[in-house]
């Protein structure tokens, strides 16, 4: 794996405050000297890119360094052909406790426009390069999710869940308003009402309430969220790669044009998912009556 920086040391917190790094005593060691590459895993296996995240003692909040590297590899799974399906998850208990900046470049005094600044190329850049990956993208939250961390969950394209895992608007709790697209994820995804409810309130959702709501697409016994992840991801890796990829694109964009654009949409991408290999295959098996054979070209 290539070097990369090394992100400041964040002193762990409280062990009861989900929504902050905390020490919980996790088993799953960390690696001495906190590179990224330690605190990001990567590793690609059958078509599918894992993107873990790894920084157990402090429940997995994300660093600016961290949140750079997590859009790079997005970036490169997009750009990679040999990469199909991705996978988001962490290690410990807790899937990603949110935003931690403390390893953040240091800024100067700050300015009307700064915080806004911040918010545009930190926590929207993030969840834009989950919703922007041109492979699904499927988040294994084997823990808690608070803030900026289920967000991240909540934008990818399908969401399993560990029974232990719970979900957590925090940014009420201290006096903040949401960030990281919560605002525009959540009602599109379980309605403006329910939306509110969340986030006004803070309060803790569990795995089986999120899956209610519509939040979590499948609960699983703990011991059993990687080997659902991989065989979800595997068949998304063998399936008709650009396909997906328009598809995604015209469901993300759906509720956001009207009809008419929603249609022309829906064509061009029937035009251009055309011209692949896949499409081609598809059509070809379909008249032979076999199984198709899809190279994600």
């Amino acid at each position: 794996m290539t070097p990369s920086p090394s992100p400041g040391s964040v002193p762990p917190a409280a062990p009861d405050d989900p929504d902050a790094p905390a020490a919980q005593g996790d088993p799953v060691a960390v690696a001495s000297v906190d590179t990224v590459d330690s605190l990001v895993l990567h590793a690609t296996d059958n078509g599918v890119s894992w993107l873990t995240l790894n920084r157990p003692d402090a429940l997995n909040a994300v660093t600016w360094d961290q949140r750079e590297r997590l859009i790079g590899r997005l970036a490169d799974a997009s750009a990679d052909p040999d990469v199909r399906a991705v996978v988001l998850t962490a290690t410990g208990k807790g899937f990603c406790a949110g935003a931690d900046l403390r390893g953040a470049p240091q800024a100067g005094e700050r300015v009307a426009g700064d915080v806004a600044r911040m918010i545009r190329g930190g926590a929207q850049r993030l969840i834009t390069a989950v919703l922007d990956c041109e492979k699904p993208v499927i988040a294994a939250v084997n823990g808690t999710a608070a803030g900026l961390g289920a967000h991240l969950a909540l934008a990818s394209d399908l969401v399993l869940a560990a029974e232990s895992a719970r979900f957590i608007e925090v940014f009420v709790r201290r006096g903040l308003v949401p960030d990281g697209g919560g605002a525009y994820l959540l009602p599109r995804l379980i309605g403006p009402q329910r939306a509110k409810e969340l986030l006004f309130f803070g309060d803790a959702l569990s795995a089986a309430e999120a899956e209610r709501l519509g939040l979590v697409n499948r609960v699983v016994p703990d011991g059993e969220l990687a080997k659902t992840a991989r065989e979800w991801a595997e068949r998304l890796a063998a399936g008709p790669t650009r396909a997906l990829a328009l598809t995604k694109q015209l469901v993300n964009a759906s509720l956001d044009v009207d009809r008419s654009t929603a249609f022309a949409a829906e064509a061009t991408a029937q035009e251009i998912n055309m011209t692949t290999a896949d499409a081609q295959e598809g059509v070809a098996s379909f008249v032979a009556r076999r199984r198709p054979t899809f190279r994600g070209r």
